[in-house]
This record gives structure tokens, C-alpha cells and sequence, in this order.
């Protein structure tokens, strides 16, 4: 296998980096679109991402790399297996977190996989041929040039990504697998942008510049010379800082199902995105995701302002209103501003009256997000 730049290698594009490793720590996020200029290491930063994480536990001779511990996940082969008395949870291996490039050209057969309905037919058999969604379950799904991509089989991905199964029926014939992964789409937006309602199915969004200072510029040039003259020492040279980011995304998965928040916290989200107008309510509970993710990484059980604004930097720019020149109608200098007003506002509220105000904004809360 070939040497990949490593992750903490990578000069400046903070948040890209950031929205790469919260959705590392939890998939349930929705994946990240990184919109950019060509050398940007957009690319670089998802196949990075992937040869940092830990390997994965696996059922033994299992084609979709089914988790062993999660027996009500398993495909409908692993399920005949147990049904035959195969004890599957005893029956593992340890294997690398796969990464699938995704070609443009990629159709919907190649995306979710084929039944072979005449064999079924003849001979009773269920023959399924799996496809990228299967390849890809428990790794990183990667869309060079999403845009270019036809939307149908776009739709497809978004659907199997926020589902985590893949459901393919033919001619009264099903099969299904788990399709968990995390998808990372890259474009230019020069080549032409998504429809808008393709940019709200992915979870994150993050728009990255070439970097300008000079200083990062000839880090940049040093870094890239040195891993082309000798790879694996470079890589070797950086290994103690992948296994330290490695070993925090572990911690902060475990931690991740202890994080909590309050009413209040959701107030203050559900409260942000109506005053920026932002349809629908996925945004709402992407922010609330991306930020008890955020604490986990951090090391922390309780979800903070700091925190909900880190998340919505990263959700929300994407889903703004646009004008016709298509310029969004608040910058994101003015995202960062209205943020920190608000919970500017919040936190100067009269402390005699938190009570009664609390238990307010709890059923404020409760109906803004439909609880």
C-alpha cells in the first residue's frame, strides 16, 4: 500500500481538519462537503483521515465487514450464518477503516449493488454483488468532484449515509447491509455547484482557500519535498502525532454517549437558525450533533456555547439564503457576530427570574423542535 501524507501533517485548513475528525467521531453527523480551489488538500485530507483511524473488528469472512458486537446490524448473510449456528460474535478480525473513491461516472448498480435475479429464479439462491456502498461501510466514502455527479445517484448515497443500511429489491427479492461510513464530498465550486437541496443533505460544509501567509506557504513546500524524498520517514517522523489525534478520537467516541445538554442549549440553537431563517430543522440537529461531538473531543460531558458555535460554523454556511449574484446574505464574519450576540443576550438575563425563565425557554424549546 502506498505511504499517505499524514493528517497532522497538513498546514493550516482548521476546519476542514475539524469537520473531518467530528464526523470520524461520530457518523451519525452526516458527513462534510469541502468546497475549494484545486491543491487545497482537500483529497489529501480525507484519504489522510482514513489512514489515521484505528482498525475496525469485523465478522470473519464477512463481505460488508459487519461489526461482531452489533448482531442487530448484521447483512442478511451474517444473519443466515447465525440462524445456521454459527456463533459469529466469537468469529473476528481486525481490518484496516477502508477508504472507496467514487468515480463520477458511477452508476446506480456500481453505487448499491446487484441481485442476481435469474439465478434466484433457477435455483432459490440469493446471489447479491456488492457495490461501493458495501465497500465502503465503516470507513470513508469519498466523491472527488461531487458536483459533477449525477444527482439520482447522489440522493442515494445521502439516503444510505443518514439510514446506515443499504435496501436493494428485485423482482420480490431483498438484500440488505450496513452502510455506515463517513461521506466526505470535494468540488470547485468554479465547475458548478449542487442544487440546494443536495447541500442540505450533507451534515457540514466548509469552504477552503489557498493558504496566503508565507511562512505556512514554505511549510507547506518543505513538508511535501521531504515526504516525496522518503515517505516512510516522514511518516515515521509524524507518527507519534497521528497516534496522539488517533487516541483522542478514540477517547472522545467512548466519552461521546455521556455528553449532555440542556434545554437551554437547544433555545439557543433552535433560536439562531429561525433568526437566520435556515429551512428546515436538519441544521438544528446537525448543530446539536457536531457540538456534543465537539465536547467529546475535548474531553468534556456537558455541551457549551463555545461549543454550538464551533458546530454552527461548520453547518450552517451552506444553508443560508443566497442572493441572486449568489452571495450568501450573511457572511460569515456575520454568522460568528449574531452567535455571540445571542448568547451574549442569554447570559445577561436577570439570574432573580432563572427559574421561572428556564422552565419558559424548556417549553419554547420543546416546540421550536417539535419534542
Amino acid at each position: 500500500m502506498p505511504v499517505i501524507f499524514p493528517f497532522t501533517a497538513i498546514v493550516n485548513q482548521q476546519r476542514m481538519k475539524r469537520a473531518l475528525i467530528l464526523n470520524a467521531i461520530d457518523q451519525r453527523i452526516g458527513g462534510v462537503l469541502i468546497r475549494g480551489e484545486r491543491g487545497t488538500a482537500k483529497s489529501t485530507a480525507a484519504r489522510a483521515l482514513a489512514a489515521l483511524l484505528p482498525q475496525v473488528k469485523v465478522v470473519k469472512g464477512c463481505r460488508f465487514g459487519c461489526d461482531p458486537d452489533q448482531p442487530e446490524t448484521w447483512c442478511t448473510e451474517c444473519q443466515a450464518r447465525a440462524e445456521a449456528g454459527e456463533d459469529l460474535q466469537n468469529q473476528w478480525e481486525w481490518k484496516p477503516v477502508p477508504f472507496v473513491n467514487l468515480p463520477v461516472s458511477a452508476t446506480e448498480d456500481r453505487v448499491v449493488g446487484t441481485l442476481d435475479i435469474e439465478r434466484a429464479i433457477q435455483s432459490g439462491e440469493r446471489h447479491f454483488e456488492p457495490g461501493v456502498l458495501a465497500a465502503a461501510n465503516r470507513g470513508i466514502l469519498y466523491i472527488d468532484e461531487v458536483n459533477l455527479l449525477d444527482d439520482h445517484v447522489v440522493d442515494l448515497l445521502l439516503d444510505a449515509a443518514a439510514m446506515g443500511v443499504n435496501i436493494v429489491e428485485r423482482e420480490g427479492v431483498s438484500f440488505w447491509h450496513p452502510a455506515r461510513f463517513i461521506l466526505v464530498g470535494t468540488m470547485n465550486p468554479e465547475e458548478g455547484d449542487l442544487r440546494p437541496q443536495l447541500l442540505d443533505r450533507f451534515a457540514l460544509a466548509v469552504d477552503v482557500q489557498s493558504v496566503t501567509d508565507p511562512a505556512q506557504r514554505v511549510q507547506i513546500i518543505e513538508r511535501n519535498i521531504a515526504f516525496e524524498a522518503d515517505p516512510e520517514g516522514f511518516r515515521e517522523a509524524w507518527q507519534p502525532h497521528e497516534e496522539e489525534l488517533a487516541q483522542r478520537i478514540v477517547r472522545a467516541r467512548e466519552l461521546l454517549p455521556q455528553v449532555t445538554y440542556t434545554s437551554r442549549d437547544l433555545l439557543t440553537i433552535a433560536t439562531f437558525t429561525a433568526s437566520l431563517g435556515v429551512d428546515g430543522h436538519r441544521a438544528d440537529m446537525v448543530i446539536l450533533k457536531a457540538a456534543r461531538a465537539q465536547a467529546a473531543y475535548e474531553g468534556r460531558t456537558a455541551v457549551t456555547t463555545d461549543d454550538i458555535m464551533m458546530a454552527a460554523e461548520l453547518a450552517l454556511p451552506h444553508r443560508l439564503k443566497r442572493t441572486p449574484l449568489g452571495q450568501s446574505e450573511v457572511s460569515f464574519a456575520e454568522l460568528q457576530e449574531r452567535l455571540a450576540n445571542l448568547v451574549g443576550e442569554k447570559q445577561a438575563e436577570p439570574t432573580s427570574t432563572e427559574p421561572r425563565r428556564h422552565r419558559q425557554e424548556a417549553e419554547k424549546a420543546k416546540k421550536v423542535l417539535g419534542a
